[in-house]
């Protein structure tokens, strides 16, 4: 990493080498990572990187921890390192804090005394663990400190169930819709990654009690939650899964058709045969008519012997199939399920039926989107026992988006399908991901 003629000994791994780009482009930044992946050294060489680009007189930046133990004990070592082959450096240990050429000063802190840093500015902080951080550190001590020189932040760490870091993320991901330009969210699992080599995460995933693993390593805010109806570690063993087209047997094929809802909703066609799910297609301000021709044309490759729409935004593009001759079932997600003692609509059924073909041995595409919307759906019981999903205006507002892949994905399940060889539609097999 460079400056004019200054080099940072620092050599980003590929990871790292990924988030710095977004810490250099946008003001906020919410980072969200598992266990070593070296998110400390990739802030404090930021850090350093922006405190020597800084030409402002006096530049002051921050790297706080929970604990000003945890902060010198985690970043204090890096930041004497990184910073010692600079020419000009001061390391003042007594106060935790390195004077680099042109006057920059970078601390490390704790936010277990957060009144010490009241009165001064920042050109920068790092937040990190902060999910141990009281949040209001941030809103009345370090946010004015921004607001002079108008300052950046990054606000990092590893999830520690739901509180408010899980807030600051779903806040974050709601922001960078709104001002793409000026918030991002990161999101690194240990299974993306590639810092953690696959035999020892396997280890690790053998060795370590599962919510534990799902929240220090697979990154899920809800590790610890016992309401999500898919959890992680399903959706992540499930993208590790393939089937030749040999294994698939007779299993019918089968395209679910979501389309959008409102303006920053995507349109998704998800395409599936038995336990193998291919990589959707998805689309942003796609109207009825453009829609209806991208299904026609997968309709026409795939071959489906189903083809499912949401009838609740998806009457333009059923009326259109069908005037081209497609015959396609409308689904209405609010309507009444096949199993009426297990399910309260037709949209929990479709859920919960997709959540037990995972179970079952289902294959999904790599795919982070798809990930991120299957494991946020939340679920309880009626008065009568019957499974029910929270609203989707629920989850678009804790999480700032409709989980609309997953939905697509959802409509394949929506009843099951024989193919045309055993009989065509109409008859019920126990599954269609059974059926040989």
């Amino acid at each position: 990493m460079k400056s004019s003629s200054v080099v940072i000994p620092y050599h980003p791994r590929p990871a790292q080498a990924q988030i710095h780009p977004q810490l250099e482009t946008h003001r906020f930044c919410v980072l969200v990572t598992h266990r070593q992946l070296g998110k400390t050294v990739c802030a404090v060489n930021h850090l350093l990187k922006k405190a020597l680009q800084n030409t402002k007189s006096h530049p002051r930046y921050f790297y706080i921890a929970p604990l000003l133990k945890q902060a010198k004990m985690i970043a204090w070592d890096y930041l004497k390192r990184f910073s010692a082959p600079l020419p000009g450096v001061s390391v003042h240990e007594s106060e935790l804090c390195v004077r680099l050429p042109g006057g920059a000063r970078i601390w490390v802190t704790g936010a277990d005394n957060p009144d010490a840093l009241r009165g001064t500015y920042a050109d920068g902080v790092v937040l990190d663990e902060y999910a141990q951080i009281k949040p209001d550190v941030f809103t009345e001590i370090v946010r004015p400190m921004l607001l002079s020189r108008e300052g950046w932040a990054v606000f990092m760490g590893t999830p520690k169930g739901q509180n408010a870091f899980y807030e600051l993320f779903n806040r974050a991901r709601k922001a960078a819709q709104t001002e793409p330009g000026v918030w991002w969210v990161g999101v690194f699992r240990a299974d993306e990654s590639g810092v953690i080599a696959p035999a020892e995460l396997e280890r690790l995933r053998r060795e370590t009690p599962s919510h534990v693993f799902r929240q220090e390593y697979l990154c899920d805010f809800t590790a610890s939650a016992e309401n999500i109806l898919i959890p992680i570690d399903q959706v992540s063993a499930a993208c590790t899964r393939r089937y030749a087209s040999g294994e698939l047997g007779g299993a019918p094929k089968i395209i679910g058709v979501d389309p959008a809802r409102f303006g920053d909703d995507r349109s998704v066609i998800f395409m599936r045969r038995g336990l193998q799910a291919y990589p959707p297609l998805v689309f942003a301000k796609m109207d009825n008519m453009a829609l209806a021709a991208a299904v026609a044309g997968q309709i026409e490759s795939f071959r489906p012997d189903a083809v499912f729409v949401d009838a609740g935004c998806g009457g333009g593009v059923i009326d259109r199939l069908r005037q081209l001759g497609f015959s396609v079932t409308e689904v209405p997600f609010g309507g009444a399920p096949s199993r009426p003692g297990q399910y309260a609509n037709k949209r929990a059924e479709m859920w919960g039926e997709m959540a037990r073909w995972i179970t079952a041995g289902g294959a999904l595409p790599d795919d982070g989107a798809l990930k991120a919307d299957l494991c946020q759906v939340c679920y309880d019981y009626d008065a009568v026992g019957r499974l029910r999903l929270e609203p989707k205006e629920k989850i678009k507002e804790r999480c700032g988006k409709s989980p609309d892949l997953a939905d697509a994905l959802a409509l394949t399940f929506a009843s099951p399908v024989r193919p045309r060889a055993l009989g065509g539609r109409g008859e019920f097999a126990r599954s269609d991901y059974e059926v040989i």
